[in-house]
């Protein structure tokens, strides 16, 4: 068998499929070759559908699964090519790791039993995967930890405990996907590593973006630096009973959607006096605000901040983030060896060999698991 994984990502921002092809053979991994496809209107909106009550829902869910399966062997198809004059060929790739699109996150169980249990549930179809790209597919990494009384997310703090992790310093590691979440290693493992979602990323300021200036996101966060943070609505914001919870937590769209937004507005928005770049202004500032107090509470020993995922190119919601733990130094993971828009994947090639080797890729001590756990399911090719 060999030590080349593919990881395959489509996270929250719903803006398409991340993919590397990586050599697991060393104790530093190389990045073989990465590539990314971006999400058509239509399938995004179909994808946004499905994350509230919708007519014929697991038809839709069904159809849109096949449909991500063909997005995903067309980037594996892309990643080979790339690599096609090393002479590495689908043959020589051990497995695809494939996270699926979350559509639905409620780890929580609502009652006593297996019918009350918590569930979360990742679009997929990984046998159709293995059957368009001849490789083995692993998935379904969350459920596992779920069944276990985890919370199933986030699973990324034990990849970037192998990868960032220092023996002479505590690091913290904050991905800035559709949902915000950080990670926090201590130095030479002398503690366990913790990690937990801290709320919205990137999700509410695209959509907000979106919906007012028909871009998918603010580039840059201009049109956010361009507004004027509102104090009142970011304390209302801020008044979300999930940042008060303590750890294990995690969340998604289930909760952080236009819908929590709009009821957030209605009192500010009826006084006609909030321009929409100063909704976007705060919404940036909600994001800075709970990854700065997260890290606070959480991360006191660290003296970095790693940051990874498409909020690291929003050059004004790094300011924020800066602005808000001075004496911090606050860096894209591209400085790191690993560009910010190849770490999820890279994780989830990670996570896949873990899953072959028959060894655990959950920390319970982040998701709250009865103990360690080997997550995923394999469809062979």
């Amino acid at each position: 068998m060999s030590d080349y994984y593919i990881g395959l990502m489509s996270g929250t921002s719903l803006d398409g499929v991340d993919g590397v092809l990586l050599d697991l053979s060393a104790p530093k991994l190389r990045v073989l070759a990465a590539h990314s496809l971006p999400f058509s209107t239509y399938f995004r909106a179909a994808l946004l559908a499905l994350n509230s009550p919708a007519h014929n829902e697991l038809h839709k869910a069904a159809r849109a699964g096949n449909q991500l399966a063909g997005f995903y062997a067309d980037v594996v198809k892309a990643l080979l090519e790339k690599v096609s004059a090393q002479g590495i060929q689908a043959a020589d790739i051990s497995a695809i790791g494939a996270h699926g699109q979350t559509v639905r996150h409620q780890p929580q169980p609502t009652s006593a039993g297996p019918a009350g249990a918590g569930y979360t549930l990742q679009l997929n179809n990984p046998a159709m995967l293995a059957e368009l790209t001849g490789i083995d597919v692993v998935a379904d990494f969350r459920s596992r930890d779920v069944a276990a009384g985890g919370q199933g997310a986030p699973l990324v703090p034990a990849f970037h405990a192998a990868v960032f992790g220092r023996a002479d310093a505590a690091v913290a590691v904050l991905n800035l996907g559709g949902i915000a979440n950080l990670s926090i290693v201590p130095a030479g493992a002398s503690a366990e590593v913790t990690g937990f979602d801290c709320g919205p990323g990137n999700a509410l300021m695209d959509a907000w973006c979106q919906q007012h200036t028909s871009q998918p996101f603010d580039d840059g966060g201009q049109w956010a630096a361009s507004g004027k943070m509102l104090p009142g609505l970011l304390a209302a914001m801020l008044d979300e009973p999930y940042f008060a919870l303590p750890l294990p937590k995690s969340t998604g769209r289930d909760l952080f959607s236009m819908v929590w937004l709009r009821h957030k507005l209605v009192p500010f928005t009826a006084a006609s006096a909030a321009r929409p770049q100063d909704i976007q202004a705060t919404l940036t500032e909600l994001t800075a605000r709970t990854c700065t107090e997260g890290f606070k509470r959480y991360a006191k020993s660290a003296t970095s901040l790693i940051v990874c995922g498409g909020g690291a190119f929003n050059r004004y919601l790094l300011e924020r983030i800066q602005a808000g733990l001075p004496g911090v130094a606050v860096v894209s993971s591209e400085a790191q060896g690993l560009p910010p828009l190849q770490v999820e994947a890279a994780a989830f090639a990670w996570l896949a060999q873990r899953t072959l080797k028959r060894e655990p890729g959950n920390l319970p001590g982040v998701t709250g698991a009865a103990g360690l756990r080997i997550l995923g399911a394999i469809y062979p090719a």
